[in-house]
């Protein structure tokens, strides 16, 4: 399996962006990448929109978001291509987002913030096997997760 790496979503890449697809049914768990790049348009100054690459194919992408108020990090709206799926490319991008916050980029937390979808039992997996644990947070049908990187 070749490594990925996070590429900042830019002019030269962002139609790559919405070219990615979901898996039939996944659409209830992740937003659109067209939606996801207007809100980092909009939190420019806090925001940072990745393409997630293997060698020179976009395969996926996620969001790193920090929140001023609150002093924490945020993952935002990770995807990986249906065609993509299922290769471990969702725990490189994780393990990538946390390296990235690692050097803090926004400001200096080690907290680091994300929600899933309750039915989305493979994401929660993910997300557990790296110690985010359930913050017992839920809106709607997203629960809260949180872990504390140590740098």
């Amino acid at each position: 399996m070749n490594n990925i790496i996070l590429k900042k979503i830019d002019e030269s890449n962002f139609v790559d962006a919405f070219n990615l697809k979901l898996g039939q049914g996944q659409e209830k768990f992740v937003s659109n990448p067209i939606r996801s790049l207007a809100q980092a348009y909009v939190y420019y100054s806090q925001c940072t929109p990745f393409g997630v690459y293997c060698g020179d194919e976009m395969v996926g992408y996620v969001m790193v978001i920090y929140d001023y108020d609150l002093e924490e990090y945020n993952i935002w709206h990770m995807m990986i291509d249906e065609k993509h799926q299922n290769k471990g490319y969702g725990r490189m991008t994780i393990q990538k987002c946390l390296e990235y916050i690692s050097t803090k980029p926004f400001g200096n937390s080690n907290k680091v913030v994300l929600t899933c979808n309750v039915d989305n039992i493979a994401a929660l997996g993910l997300y557990k096997s790296f110690g985010f644990e359930e913050t017992g947070s839920v809106d709607d049908d997203e629960a809260e997760l949180a872990l504390f990187i140590t740098t």
